[in-house]
């Protein structure tokens, strides 16, 4: 459950962002959307992926998957999840300052990368390749 809330909210927090690049500074709809993004960060996303880090660490020494090359890997591409979630954190204290610098396009584009790296975990995690 922690993996699923944690990965909704990094598809989601991006969109917020995109939404919020077409609204003016300090108007009502931008005052809303700093409220949507904090609440998301805090009460949903960070404690999903403290929760998933410790349950997956606990689940991979349970089964002996530290050994395991696809491990290394899968863990390597979780680290820059995490990496990707802190550098989401940062654009909402952006937004909440209303100092945000980049365009909705760059937001559209971030907002694929987790998409990417979810796939190739599930791939590791179902195949196993080595």
């Amino acid at each position: 459950m922690a993996v699923i809330a944690w990965m909704a909210g990094l598809f989601y927090l991006p969109r917020l962002m995109v939404y919020h690049t077409k609204v003016d500074p300090g108007s009502e709809a931008s005052e809303t959307f700093k409220v949507m993004e904090r609440r998301l960060l805090k009460a949903i996303m960070n404690p999903a992926m403290i929760a998933a880090w410790i349950f997956g660490l606990l689940i991979a020494w349970g089964f002996g998957d530290f050994a395991e090359g696809w491990f290394h890997l899968k863990l390597l591409l979780v680290f820059f999840l995490s990496g990707f979630h802190g550098m989401l954190a940062k654009h909402v204290k952006e937004f909440a300052a209303d100092a945000n610098q980049r365009p909705e396009r760059y937001y559209r584009i971030i907002n694929e990368f987790p998409t990417l790296i979810m796939v190739v975990v599930v791939i590791l995690v179902i195949l196993r390749p080595f």
